[in-house]
């Protein structure tokens, strides 16, 4: 049994702040501060280069890939660490394609976020004209995975939503059709009890500054089934996952098993973080934690609808389709988010009109739900957020 009160007390959550955005930014271990200091002093400090083999730094995207992959169903030694989830992104599609030589579609949908359609698209543009990102509406994926569709690429928690595709029967569906999937486990990984190898998965990417309270820039994750790893050629073909990186030979030659999906070297200190963030994870079982999301999220739904009339929920009302987050619909959200962070709630906004508030058990509660609540209903019966200083945008929302 987890226990929850012994994780919130592991976060250093600023005095009077409810953090309903752990979804977007985790906050930060009360150990990381300290781990990463030791780390610049005890490692970088004083073995300087020597650090690689003394401190182990070249196992870590190993190391922590498989504790993230407790958390998402997967196989000990078919996840690892590093770069950035764009770039993860564009190697598992590139592989997936490889793996498909005689097709030339990609599906996805048009939830998904765009950076993964950003890259997809620019990954198309380079192999040529033949090939097409498909996008379609969210529940019209399954009619379109057809026999000419190479790769399935999808996220399994829709960002702006929480509405949830069903991974095994769309990964069933797929095959059946001989399509690879491509999973992205942005908001999944840390959010909702994932099963990649029971659902049979291909390919899975995800980040770690999310859910996983990695923090800002915290490296990104791939997984590869076991099955498929020896086949797969890396697409980008870096030189940590070079079968012998310090022979440095000019011709390319994959590692084996997972370490072949390297690229570049990994960075260290943000790695550091992640692992004093997942020395929490180790003490959290995800049944527990989908249980109390659920609790939480319909605590919040149920107490902003009888005092926001204003607000329409955009989330689905079925718990089972919803990922960690609830998002409502309010035509001045931009303005009324900006409202609630001055007053020490922190949600976040997504265009057009999302007001999207996460809900991460390991440092949330009932009493922060209640008041956060109570201080949105204050903001809109009152009007609060009708003023110029909340409707000035600002960089990031």
């Amino acid at each position: 049994m987890t226990d929850f009160k012994a994780t919130k007390a592991m976060f250093d959550l600023p005095d009077g702040v409810v953090y309903l955005d752990g979804n977007s930014l985790g906050p930060v271990p009360k150990a990381a501060t300290s781990r990463v200091a030791e780390m610049m002093t005890e490692e970088w400090g004083k073995m300087l280069i020597t650090g690689w083999n003394k401190a182990g730094w070249m196992g870590f995207p190993i190391g922590l890939g498989d504790r993230i992959g407790r958390l998402i169903g997967a196989e000990p030694g078919s996840v690892v660490t590093g770069d950035t989830l764009s770039i993860k992104v564009y190697q598992a599609v590139a592989s997936a394609l490889e793996l498909c030589p005689d097709r030339k579609v990609v599906l996805s949908d048009n939830g998904n976020f765009p950076s993964d359609l950003y890259m997809v698209d620019g990954l198309l543009r380079s192999l040529g004209p033949d090939y097409e990102l498909r996008v379609v509406a969210p529940e019209d994926v399954a009619a379109n995975i057809t026999e000419d569709v190479a790769v399935l690429m999808l996220t399994e928690v829709d960002y702006r939503s929480g509405r949830m595709h069903d991974m095994k029967a769309l990964t069933e569906l797929a095959h059946a059709n001989g399509t690879i999937t491509v999973w992205d486990l942005a908001h999944s990984a840390g959010a909702i009890p994932v099963d990649l190898s029971g659902c049979n998965a291909d390919f899975a990417v995800g980040c770690t500054y999310k859910y996983l309270n990695g923090g800002p820039g915290a490296p990104a994750f791939i997984y590869v089934a076991p099955r498929l790893t020896d086949r797969v050629r890396p697409a980008l073909s870096g030189w940590l996952g070079h079968e012998a990186p310090f022979s440095f030979d000019l011709d390319y030659r994959p590692g084996s098993g997972i370490e072949r999906m390297r690229v570049g070297t990994p960075p260290i200190i943000q790695m550091t973080a992640l692992s004093a963030a997942m020395d929490i994870w180790d003490m959290a079982d995800m049944a527990d934690v989908r249980a109390k999301s659920i609790a939480l999220t319909e605590l919040f739904i149920n107490r902003v609808e009888a005092t926001c009339p204003e607000l329409r929920l955009a989330s689905p009302r079925d718990a089972k389709q919803r990922g960690s987050q609830v998002s409502f619909r309010f035509e001045e959200g931009y303005a009324a988010m900006q409202a609630l962070i001055a007053r020490g709630v922190i949600g976040d906004f997504r265009a057009p009109d999302i007001m999207r508030f996460g809900f991460t058990p390991l440092f949330i509660d009932e009493q922060d739900v209640e008041r956060a609540v109570d201080i949105l209903a204050d903001i809109m019966a009152n009007r609060l957020w009708d003023t110029p200083e909340y409707k000035q945008r600002q960089r990031v929302t």
